[in-house]
């Protein structure tokens, strides 16, 4: 328990379904599911996954040209993949959006997140299937956040970090980034074995977590001009269309009893 950490370094589907990762049994049938799941993650999907950033919670409407006007302004976008349906084409409400650079996604991880697009608030987050060992996608029963309605919460991720457990000690942890940033040292050159790519996926991924785990803390501090003007634009639209259906409904009252007049007459 000295390494409790509000987010998991590691997905482990019996954790996740616990809010302060404590649980010792699953309470759903969803977390048996993910516990015998064996997921292997998509190998088609190319790109760099370090440099990749989750985006869900999208307007259906949403266009690649609406994400790519909307995140190209934290850096140079190398690509965007908006997950749609392969029979009806339609989008599934979530995407992918890899940078160019390291600064670019810290940046955006930080500043993008809730941010409305299309008159919705958005999520965004690292991409997990191919950073975050042992991930169990949200269809096998793992997968983090989740509604309340649903019954089957998970947590350890950024929607709904750990809470600390009542009976834990304080203990000073690296979630704040107190540690070293360093940046990622191993080369792409060459080939490696099975083994030699495990080492250095876990050597990365700890030499990187006090820039993310950074990123996480200040995520929910600043928020830029433009998701102050999106926000304002979209309560303002609400606004006008309440106050639209508030003199419809006005007007058809004033008619009905008109007529109720008329027939009395």
């Amino acid at each position: 328990m000295a390494d409790w950490a509000p987010i998991a370094k590691e997905y482990d589907p019996l954790k996740a379904g616990s809010i302060d990762g404590t649980d010792e049994e699953p309470h759903d049938r969803a977390i048996w599911r993910a516990m015998l799941a064996r997921y292997v993650p998509n190998k088609g999907v190319t790109g760099d996954p370090h440099l990749t950033l989750f985006v869900a919670r999208l307007n259906l409407q949403t266009t690649e040209e609406k994400l790519k006007e909307v995140f190209s302004r934290y850096g140079d976008i190398r690509k965007i993949r908006l997950v749609r349906d392969l029979v009806t084409g339609f989008s599934k409400g979530y995407a992918f959006v890899e940078y160019k650079e390291e600064r670019a996604l810290l940046k955006a991880h930080r500043d993008a997140n809730r941010l409305v697009i299309d008159q919705h608030e958005i999520f965004v987050d690292f991409e997990l299937e191919r950073t975050l060992k042992g991930w169990i996608p949200r269809r096998l029963g793992g997968g983090f956040g989740g509604k309340k309605e649903s019954g089957q919460l998970r947590f350890g991720g950024r929607d709904r970090p750990f809470r600390k457990p009542i009976n834990l000690p304080n203990v000073k942890n690296d979630f704040y980034g107190e540690g070293s940033s360093e940046k990622r040292n191993w080369s792409r050159e060459g080939t490696r074995d099975w083994r030699t790519r495990d080492r250095d996926h876990e050597r990365s991924r700890d030499k990187r977590w006090p820039e993310r785990e950074r990123s996480w803390a200040w995520g929910d501090s600043e928020r830029d001009r433009d998701s102050k003007e999106e926000r304002s634009r979209g309560r303002e639209r609400k606004d006008r269309d309440r106050k639209d259906r508030d003199r419809d409904r006005s007007r058809d009252r004033d008619t009905k009893k008109q007529r109720d007049d008329d027939k009395h007459r």
